[in-house]
């Protein structure tokens, strides 16, 4: 039994899209470090004011950074999206008892941090703000870990980037149900009745990725009329364009092994450097005591390695599933801080969730602080667990 899951790991692993996949984000988590030292070194300079501004300058009646949240990241969500429907279809999530474990581990690294955060905020203004603290950087989770070279199990690689995917998958429908304010019926509807076009083209085998890029263009426009946040139409699109088999030539891996670049090498730092922009406040430790800011820390740092940790041992304490046999407890706690490093999805999910421009700009301060102490306890435990695990192999 061993040998057969350690084959279905390698497999997994040798794909040449994951490794494409796991590469590509751990560099674009190096570059994101850069982009987000100089965005916060450029906005607290003598050149903040036109830094800042610069992001807000008016394109087409909408603000630069607008047109980046909203329509840049929409490729990212179609990226993540078609990631999501490989991993369900050929990888981690193909078969349901070993897509349980991150699964679990996904779905406690999510509902923990937001009861911590809804303790502390419950009843309050902030407490729209539950969703921030729910959220895992792929590319910083994933670019830690490289850090850590071979020692990484193979297992080890798979489970965090299955469970990044899926985390984000949640924070896709919490966008999607809980930051809608206002639907316009109309305009939603007509985006569907696309995305329903699309599919019955998928249907009749029609392969060419223009009409499918056209036509997720105009569900976002109409998504974006909808008053559902348009990034979703990412996710949407990629459920629609032909998946085939899967192998290189099919419509779904050309696009994906076309993205990769672009939105881990521009999409994502352009993101980084328009919403790190922020100014610290002289009075850090007023900033640190607000009531939301030690929601976001708390469930960061605390709730996300907590609640990967209790759901996963939940499941295979019920016997719902197995750990691997290179992996740990020790070693799914560690990983559980690593999934503590919001950044991207967690600050995208502030801009939804407050309108107060002061406590965006803090939120934002806080997790950045808290990714950062979450990233490195993930690393250092990592790091003093895997030699554990490599000393008990040398000493059979």
């Amino acid at each position: 039994m061993k040998v057969k899951i350690e084959k279905a790991i390698k497999k997994i692993y040798n794909n040449e899209l994951f490794n494409e996949f796991f590469n590509n984000e751990k560099s674009s988590g190096l570059v994101l470090i850069g982009c987000t030292i100089f965005s916060l070194f450029m906005a607290n300079s003598i050149f903040g004011s036109q830094y800042l501004h610069t992001w807000h300058t008016v394109i087409g009646g909408q603000s630069l950074e607008y047109w980046i949240n909203d329509g840049l990241m929409t490729i990212f969500f179609l990226l993540i999206g078609l990631e999501l429907e490989r991993e369900i279809y050929l990888g981690e999530l193909s078969n349901i008892k070993d897509a349980l474990l991150p699964i679990f581990a996904a779905l406690g690294g999510m509902l923990v941090p937001a009861g911590l955060y809804l303790l502390l905020n419950y009843g309050t203004i902030a407490q729209a703000g539950a969703g921030v603290p729910m959220a895992t950087d792929i590319a910083f989770a994933l670019g830690i870990l490289s850090l850590l070279g071979n020692r990484v199990p193979l297992s080890l690689k798979i489970f965090l980037t299955a469970l990044a995917v899926i985390d984000d998958l949640g924070a896709i429908m919490v966008i999607a149900i809980f930051y809608t304010k206002t639907i316009l019926w109309t305009n939603l509807f007509t985006a569907l009745g696309v995305m329903l076009v699309l599919f019955i083209m998928n249907r009749m085998k029609i392969r060419n990725l223009i009409p499918y890029l056209i036509g997720g263009v105009i569900m976002w426009w109409f998504m974006l009329h909808s008053g559902i946040h348009a990034t979703v139409t990412g996710v949407l699109l990629a459920f629609v364009i032909p998946f085939g088999n899967g192998d290189k030539k099919s419509t779904s891996s050309i696009l994906q092994h076309f993205l990769h670049k672009p939105v881990g090498f521009f999409i994502l730092p352009i993101f980084a450097l328009a919403n790190t922009a922020i100014v610290i406040s002289s009075n850090i430790g007023e900033t640190i005591a607000q009531h939301y800011s030690l929601g976001i820390a708390l469930g960061l740092i605390v709730g996300k390695p907590l609640g990967i940790y209790l759901f996963s041992f939940l499941a295979v304490s019920v016997g719902l599933c197995k750990l691997p046999a290179d992996l740990n407890w020790k070693t799914i706690i560690a990983v559980g801080f690593l999934g503590g490093i919001g950044f991207t999805m967690s600050i995208f999910i502030t801009l939804l969730a407050f309108d107060d421009q002061t406590i965006i700009s803090n939120a934002k301060f806080i997790i950045l602080l808290s990714s950062l102490i979450a990233g490195l306890i993930g690393f250092l435990f990592l790091k003093n667990t895997l030699k554990e695990v490599t000393d008990e192999s040398d000493n059979k």
